[in-house]
């Protein structure tokens, strides 16, 4: 979607600071990211089995940046960066960098989202290449975390780089946070959230946030919140012979799921907003996961779980939509007896023995909330400018996608703009890989910005 307003200063970027800090240097990019997917083994997270060690991560950009920084009892050189890196004491192994490059004003610049951890790979025979190191094939750069996210770890680092290199006058402070602790939420409190809470990004308010963390060269105008579920239900097991004498768990969860589904998708519907922002679905509500005790195939279970989530679009609150599960669950529980059953013999009470199956709902402690971003602002016309004259059409977009924290960061004030330069397709996906190219003209949207805003009185 087009900024309703256009400035005619912000025709193009200023030539004068896209020849002092250049193109993305492909050498220089593709060593570093060599270094970050060699990482990529070591940070795939998802506890108990998978737990990242994302400082193995931050060491590579520190190594970059450090040099260029004004801390010499880290390593720093001299300046012009100020460089952070800031780690939960609880959790050693897994910190977060800040980098900034100062300017003259009270105005900011910030990339922030460039997440050191990635999702595991299910099984490395199903991919055609090594997913944890990095391969080149001409213009594709293959690998674990080359789309999401440690390309764009690599990218930004090489901006701040450049920039610290070469040390062009700028009015505003430019900022560059790398975190720990994305792709899983069951660990709190040692990544965008702490530096948040921390108050670490307070000087991020004095201009655009970029969150740096999503595909296809565009401008994502609208993510999603989710909300993280396990519905149990609990009935009697029993012999399968004797189907009579038992509360089958299963048929209870799988009807109780129906008519839970079928209340959400009433209660929730698509709405015109949606349309505006080009959400690719509307909110939705499905089972993702399925889980028993055990027992043998003659066995009714009397105990089972179906697990999964809900996408919201920015528009509907997800602590509300965790009340309405709640009510459809009690509902159902008043009314156990009127579930349909399966077969001639399926039921849910018993009453000579003075029993009812009954379902429960339970949420992961983290709710996420989605964002719609502010089409209005300075940060999004000056993105939709960049990408225009970098990649030379703009198709904004919005998806259900969770990003974490962004909406937070939006109703504390930040103007918050998601966009990145990966493969939408490979998002999460076996053989992962992005372009050279793409993460070439991420760079130049990336300078354009920074020169756009310097324009600005």
């Amino acid at each position: 979607m087009a900024p309703l307003h256009s400035s005619s200063m912000s025709a193009c970027s200023s030539p004068l600071l896209k020849d002092v800090i250049g193109d993305l240097d492909r050498h220089s990019y593709v060593a570093l990211l060599t270094k970050l997917i060699g990482e990529s083994e070591y940070v795939q997270n998802n506890p108990p089995k998978y737990k990242p060690k994302e400082n193995r991560v931050a060491r590579h950009v520190l190594d970059v940046l450090l040099p260029l920084s004004t801390t010499p009892n880290n390593g720093g050189g001299g300046g012009p960066l100020v460089v952070q890196h800031i780690t939960n004491p609880k959790y050693p192994e897994r910190g977060n960098v800040i980098a900034e490059y100062p300017g003259t004003g009270d105005g900011a610049v910030s990339f922030v989202g460039m997440h050191m951890d990635v999702v595991p790979v299910v099984n490395p025979k199903d991919w055609k290449f090594n997913p944890f190191s990095l391969s080149v094939d001409g213009d594709r750069l293959q690998g674990r975390g080359t789309t999401d996210c440690l390309g764009h770890v690599a990218l930004v680092t090489e901006l701040m780089k450049r920039l610290g290199e070469t040390k062009p006058k700028l009015k505003n402070s430019i900022y560059a946070v790398f975190i720990c602790n994305e792709e899983n939420g069951e660990v709190t409190g040692i990544g965008v959230d702490m530096l948040a809470k921390e108050g670490y990004l307070d000087a991020l308010k004095a201009g655009p946030l970029y969150w740096i963390d999503v595909a296809d060269k565009q401008p994502c105008i609208g993510s999603g919140g989710m909300i993280t579920w396990d519905l149990k239900a609990i009935g009697k097991q029993f012999h399968s012979g004797l189907p009579n004498k038992a509360i089958n768990a299963m048929e209870l969860n799988m009807e109780a799921l129906k008519v839970i589904q079928t209340r959400f998708y009433s209660d929730v519907p698509p709405l015109p907003e949606e349309k505006k922002y080009k959400y690719a679905t509307p909110s939705t509500m499905k089972p993702t996961q399925w889980t028993y005790p055990g027992g043998s195939v003659n066995q009714i279970p009397g105990e089972c779980t179906i697990s999964g989530d809900v996408r919201l679009t920015a528009f509907y609150s997800p602590t509300d939509i965790v009340k309405k599960l709640y009510a459809y669950v009690d509902d159902i529980n008043a009314h156990i007896e009127d579930l349909d059953t399966r077969g001639p013999v399926s039921k849910y009470v018993l009453p000579d023995e003075g029993l009812k199956g009954s379902v429960e709902i339970t949420f992961d402690e983290e709710i996420i909330g989605g964002i719609a971003c502010n089409l209005d602002s300075r940060g999004y016309q000056v993105l939709y400018e960049a990408t225009k004259e970098v990649i030379g059409y703009v198709e904004p977009y919005a998806d259900t996608g969770t990003l974490p924290l962004v909406r937070d960061l939006q109703d504390e004030g930040f103007d918050v703009q998601l966009t990145g330069y990966g493969i939408n397709d490979v998002y999460h996906a076996d053989n992962e890989y992005c372009l050279f190219s793409d993460m070439k003209q991420g760079f130049e949207v990336f300078v354009s910005i920074i020169s756009k805003l310097e324009e600005d009185k």
